[in-house]
């Protein structure tokens, strides 16, 4: 019987965790409630959430847990190709394509990348995500070797630099993702954004693009 509970109690929090992430990409953190994720989720109890998570800050660091090891694996994977590299697209990659295979996996539609730019844009839930994603032990290796192939960029534009990169990669991806969602939901404009798992490498190529020239452009001073 403690099986059948504990299956139960999975099953809730994985309606829970999918309700929260819709509702937050969609409509913000601010504006949806605890009540509201529960109704969402099919609980008939309002206070579900609560019981299951706690604050609505730890639902979002759930959220963000569960998809941070399959990105995380991902990047051990690539980093572990790339390691001795000196060539800084490769670096580079391993900040980009994980996130955007992971996206690809996730089905059609989905909410990740947009409620990932809900949350870096709320100052009260930001740390979450950059505590969290953003700060693990792969992610630290990934950068030291991108700055390592950058020995002449001075440390204030590195400093300057990695939010740009940042900000882009999530904010791209979340509205690649929202294309998506309108092809999905037929919305979407002329010929739609196209196939999911070709357009998140096409995403993946040009974010790599991008964020590889914005860390090799000339200082001014």
């Amino acid at each position: 019987m403690s099986e059948v509970r504990t299956d139960r109690a999975g099953h809730t929090r994985e309606q829970i965790l999918t309700a929260a992430e819709r509702l937050f990409a969609e409509q913000g953190l601010f504006t949806v409630s605890n009540r509201q994720v529960s109704e969402a989720a099919g609980q008939g109890n309002n206070a579900a959430v609560g019981y299951h998570f706690g604050t609505k800050t730890d639902l979002i660091g759930a959220i963000v847990r569960r998809h941070l090891e399959p990105v995380e694996q991902l990047r051990r994977q690539l980093a572990f190709r790339y390691d001795g590299s000196q060539n800084p697209r490769d670096w580079v990659t391993c900040l980009v394509q994980p996130i955007t295979d992971h996206l690809a996996t996730l089905g059609h539609p989905s909410w990740y990348a947009r409620f990932a730019a809900q949350v870096m844009t709320d100052p009260q839930h930001r740390a979450v995500i950059v505590d969290q994603a953003l700060s693990t032990p792969t992610i630290t290796t990934v950068v030291d070797n991108l700055f390592h192939c950058l020995p002449g960029l001075p440390e204030d534009a590195r400093a300057t630099r990695m939010p740009m990169l940042r900000n882009l990669l999530v904010h791209t991806c979340a509205e690649q993702e929202r294309l998506l969602a309108d092809q999905a939901d037929g919305n979407d404009v002329g010929d739609g954004p196209g196939d999911p798992v070709a357009v998140w490498t096409s995403t993946a190529n040009a974010l790599t693009d991008a964020l590889t020239g914005i860390l090799l452009a000339p200082v001014t001073r």
